[in-house]
């Protein structure tokens, strides 16, 4: 089984910056074979792509709405990958969530176009809220 969790969320004012966190565990889960994801929706919307990261860092990937303003760089020794938010916006406002590709050594969710269903483990989700 694999657990990811989120921390980090909060409440900051637009153009601000906050960073997120998703920690990996799990038995038979090795952290730095896995391509992970963010997602976030925003309240009354779908989940939706926000970034993704290679199993070994060299590739990343992001929505257009936060390149540029967000990064998604991971620590392969810590398990963690991370969700660095910069120059915030309003409409950035959204429950974050950190996913998994459960295909050691993948690469085919490193798209603009992942889904949702197309990530095998998912956080709880972490809360941000942007004010203007």
């Amino acid at each position: 089984q694999v657990q990811l969790v989120e921390s980090g969320g909060g409440l900051v004012q637009a153009g601000g910056s906050l960073r997120l966190s998703c920690a990996a565990s799990g038995r038979t889960f090795t952290f730095s074979r896995h391509a992970m994801g963010w997602f976030r929706r925003a309240p009354g919307k779908e989940r939706e792509f926000v970034a993704a990261i290679s199993w070994g860092g060299g590739s990343t990937v992001y929505a257009d709405s936060v390149k540029g303003r967000f990064t998604i760089p991971r620590d392969n020794a810590k398990n963690t990958v991370y969700l660095q938010m910069k120059r915030l916006k309003p409409e950035d406002t959204a429950d974050y969530y950190c996913a998994a590709d459960a295909v050691a050594f993948g690469s085919s969710l490193l798209r603009k176009t992942s889904t949702v269903d197309e990530y095998d483990y998912w956080g709880q989700g972490t809360q941000v809220t942007v004010s203007s």
